[in-house]
């Protein structure tokens, strides 16, 4: 046998590829599937099963096109009734026959219908997919359908992780959620494990209280982003087919413009830190381009905004799209290259200032920095910040902007200048002038410091 681990970073989460005797099985697929086809066809094997184990809260999944184009056998927990045809995975019966077997297992506690499935070959247990259960060092999130179910959630997943973690403790894990997953409670870094490495190792599964166990995995939970709500009635009805080409047209500075005065767009500036400090477009939110573009942007705007990006020649802005499209924001409308024509134009143009780490240092000791802005999480602000600093969060800035008693000047901080970058936008619109401390953030600073 063998398992091929596909990672999408921006998500925190992991799809899997398991082969056996020219049998494949694909478990919790995005909805950008051409990637997974590949990935299949590279290994020679026929695509038998499609196993979902939840109906996902953090992406669009991918699993109903994919059983479409292929003729693979769709699997969901049987609780889950999606609104389309796939096969339900009851407890404990087995799904296919033979040395090769998968068996269901109900494990609720990330969502009620939660399933987990493990891999049997000759009667031995040799993979478990553990979907939002049981994770490297954590287990999913129970508050993911309301504060008033995750109490009796968290119960649910305290049975469901000791139900796995019965298995033999040489039998490999491999979660769907992980490191960087708004999913999970936690994380330390692996993405795959055995039982017994979790056993040794788990926080969870060193606790022997119900009680015990939901303090422990409640002190691990932070916001999650505002696109959540969308994604399981997405996954419970189905959604339309990802584009195929991931490729936005180019915009010109005049299209944007006439787009922007009518109230047809929102801007994301995907470029660097550093070039969109030195000048963007009026309202554009700065995202430098990387694993979380996406999800960032299903945060801070509307679901159903029709963005344009402004990026830089070379930047790739098909995995930006890409992003955008795992979680049903298919409103790419364009990309406008650069900032060149933007500016002979003679249109208004944003700038403000950045500190690099030694600057911040020498005007922080000297007492200039003014109002400083923190756009961490408040669990990260609670670890150490800034002396007289004001901690919000970013995406609450637009419905809680501080004051800072009258200073218009503000230096911006988090933990490496990318959210900082971003909050720009809001401060910009209320009239502050920021200064962004960028490619650094409080951490760093205190270190220093102390």
């Amino acid at each position: 046998m063998e398992v091929k681990q596909i990672r999408t970073p921006g998500l925190g989460d992991s799809t899997y590829i398991f082969t056996h005797e020219g049998q494949a099985v694909l478990v919790d697929p995005q909805r950008d599937y051409d990637r997974f086809l590949d990935a299949i066809e590279e290994t020679g094997a026929d695509l038998r099963y499609i196993l979902e184990t939840h109906l996902h809260n953090d992406y669009i999944s991918g699993g109903r096109e994919i059983a479409a184009k292929t003729g693979a056998e769709l699997v969901l927990p049987s609780s889950a009734a999606p609104a389309y045809k796939h096969t339900p995975a009851f407890h404990k019966e087995a799904i296919g026959s033979g040395a090769f077997s998968i068996e269901p297992l109900h494990t609720p506690g990330h969502t009620p219908e939660h399933t987990s499935y493990v891999i049997y070959i000759d009667g031995m247990p040799t993979a478990i997919f553990s979907g939002g259960s049981l994770l490297v060092g954590s287990a999913g999130r129970p508050d993911l359908l309301g504060p008033e179910r995750k109490e009796s959630l968290a119960m649910l997943q305290y049975i469901s992780v000791n139900r796995l973690a019965a298995f033999p403790d040489e039998t490999p894990l491999f979660p769907t959620h992980g490191e960087g997953s708004f999913c999970t409670a936690g994380g330390c870094g692996r993405t795959i494990s055995t039982i017994g490495q979790e056993k040794e190792e788990n926080a969870l599964l060193q606790v022997h209280t119900v009680e015990e166990f939901t303090d422990t995995l409640f002190s691990g939970l932070g916001p999650w982003p505002t696109y959540y709500r969308h994604m399981g009635p997405g996954n419970t009805f189905g959604w339309d087919e990802a584009p195929e080409s991931f490729n936005p047209p180019a915009w010109t500075a005049d299209q944007l413009a006439a787009a922007i005065e009518a109230d047809a767009v929102t801007v994301v500036d995907i470029r660097s830190k550093k070039a969109i400090a030195a000048g963007h477009v009026p309202g554009a939110v700065g995202l430098e381009m990387g694993d979380q573009v996406g999800v960032w942007s299903g945060w801070l705007l509307p679901f159903d905004a029709s963005v344009v990006l402004v990026a830089d020649e070379g930047q790739d802005v098909e995995e930006a799209t890409r992003q955008y499209v795992q979680i049903g924001m298919d409103a790419v409308a364009g990309v406008m290259w650069g900032m060149d024509e933007w500016i002979a134009s003679g249109r208004e143009v944003r700038t403000y200032d950045v500190l690099e780490l030694p600057e911040f240092l020498e005007q922080y000791k000297a007492g200039h920095t003014g109002a400083i802005l923190d756009v961490r999480m408040a669990s990260e602000f609670a670890e150490g910040a800034l002396e007289g600093s004001v901690n919000t969060y970013l995406p609450d800035l637009q419905k809680d902007m501080p004051e800072f008693n009258g200073n218009k000047e503000v230096t911006v901080v988090c933990r490496t200048g990318h959210r900082a970058t971003a909050a720009t936008k809001w401060l910009m619109d209320a009239g502050y002038q920021p200064t962004v401390l960028i490619e650094a953030g409080v951490p760093d600073v205190l270190e220093t410091l102390s």
